[in-house]
């Protein structure tokens, strides 16, 4: 080898070191998912420090076929201090009557439902639930998707995670157990590749929160402007996580995954989930579009095997095989960690739904590259470098594009008016300006 330009032998080293770093992160997703999660906590209350009351933001939109299953499993914690803030943009959403039900059904649990949302800025998650979120009574918020299901005991173990010395415990994303092969295909991905990469950065101190299951101490967020000042963000998780740590506190993931049971599970919606995370990325964290392809198991494989040729004259052949059959034994072993029981499917469906996910994953961030706007439900965004966003087609994205135009401000917050009288399960419902009684 000694005939190829001496350039080469710095590129083959570069890769071969980066390869090394990568199956680093598998060792420590591997090491400290066996150690962190799924683990009891001893720390049990007591009079002197009794646990905190902790209110509970639910944004709406939408029924599933298990949306009211996932909610019920809010009403029934083993927690004895919170309130649920259900939080629904449309009052003629069909989401409302399912949460009205859930009310009556449950008189005893103190819980909210606001409808109307405010406009404090272009993420409609942050609209949703700012009401809610400036109707909270305690010193912890948990933010929580309406897809997530509760274990008894999930919510503990977040408050148990909670030290003096940190302002955000947020949930590794993981599945339920469902049926079909998209299941399996989503299960596989957030036991592998999303379980990888959360597990290690928790250990690195790197910020990869996402929003979907997270508590947050509420002094902090006030102290960062509230909730409104991050609407302005698609990506509203990372850019929390990042002013928390700003401010000197921690953040770490609890025990806990948390369980996503959406009732609606295909391929394609799942895959256009994955490209807006990716562009998301992108655009927050530029150095993404040279690092994660580099990330994938194939590519990596192929240009490891490579420098192992023109640096120890090893089979490149031989070399790829064996990367790619340790990296899917090290999933397998990653993904038995974070399912923590029996596996809903057979291992041959794993090897096709892995295969999958590593043979599609390049060309996902492929598509997220060549289109940058970011369709989320019936609205498309486009992102400035950086993660600031603007809505297509709006006169928002009009200002922002041009600077001499005048600014929007955002409509004012009405203060809710919420009454909750005792076991009779009334609530009064704040929608703008307007105000109406259930009674239950």
């Amino acid at each position: 080898m000694s005939h190829l330009p001496l350039p080469l032998y710095g590129f083959a080293a570069f890769f071969m070191v980066f390869w090394l770093g990568t199956w680093m992160v598998h060792v420590i997703a591997i090491c400290y998912g066996r150690y962190k999660l799924h683990k009891k906590s001893c720390k049990l209350p007591t009079e002197a420090q009794p646990l905190p009351g902790v209110s509970i933001l639910k944004p709406l939109m939408g029924v599933d076929p298990n949306l009211q299953h996932n909610l019920e499993t809010f009403f029934t914690m083993d927690y004895p201090v919170y309130e649920l803030l259900f939080c629904v943009e449309d009052k003629e959403d069909p989401a409302t009557q399912l949460v009205e039900r859930l009310l009556a059904k449950y008189p005893l649990v103190d819980a909210t439902l606001f409808v109307g949302g405010s406009d404090v800025g272009v993420n409609p998650k942050i609209n949703n639930i700012h009401p809610g979120y400036m109707a909270a009574k305690y010193d912890f918020v948990m933010i929580s998707d309406s897809g997530i299901k509760m274990k008894d005991d999930t919510l503990l173990d977040m408050v148990q995670n909670m030290s003096d010395k940190h302002a955000l415990v947020h949930q590794m994303p993981f599945t339920c157990d469902r049926d079909g092969f998209a299941a399996t295909f989503e299960k596989v991905f957030f036991g592998t590749v999303q379980s990888r990469i959360y597990l290690s950065a928790d250990v690195l101190g790197i910020n990869c929160h996402t929003g979907m299951s997270c508590l947050l101490r509420k002094a902090v967020i006030d102290q960062l402007g509230g909730l409104r000042a991050f609407g302005c963000y698609l990506a509203e998780d990372f850019f929390i996580a990042r002013s928390v740590t700003r401010l000197g506190w921690k953040m770490r993931i609890s025990n806990q995954p948390a369980l996503q049971n959406s009732g609606l599970c295909d391929i394609g919606s799942f895959q256009a989930r994955l490209i807006r995370w990716a562009k998301l990325r992108v655009a927050m964290v530029p150095t993404t579009i040279l690092l994660e392809p580099l990330s994938e198991c194939m590519i990596l494989g192929a240009i490891a095997a490579w420098s192992a040729s023109v640096l120890f004259s090893w089979d490149p052949l031989v070399f790829y095989l064996v990367h790619v059959l340790c990296w899917f034994l090290s999933d397998w072993l990653l993904l038995s960690i974070v399912q923590h029981g029996s596996m809903p499917f057979h291992k041959f469906e794993f090897v096709v739904g892995w295969l999958f996910r590593e043979l599609t994953g390049p060309y996902l961030f492929l598509h997220a590259l060549w289109n940058p706007a970011i369709r989320w439900r019936a609205r498309t965004y486009k992102l400035h470098w950086g993660g600031v966003a603007y809505e297509l087609n709006s006169p928002a994205s009009d200002a922002v594009n041009d600077p001499l135009a005048p600014q929007p401000q955002p409509a004012p917050t009405l203060e809710p008016a919420v009454i909750n009288a005792g076991t009779t399960g009334d609530t009064l419902i704040c929608t703008g300006a307007k105000q109406r009684l259930l009674v239950s």
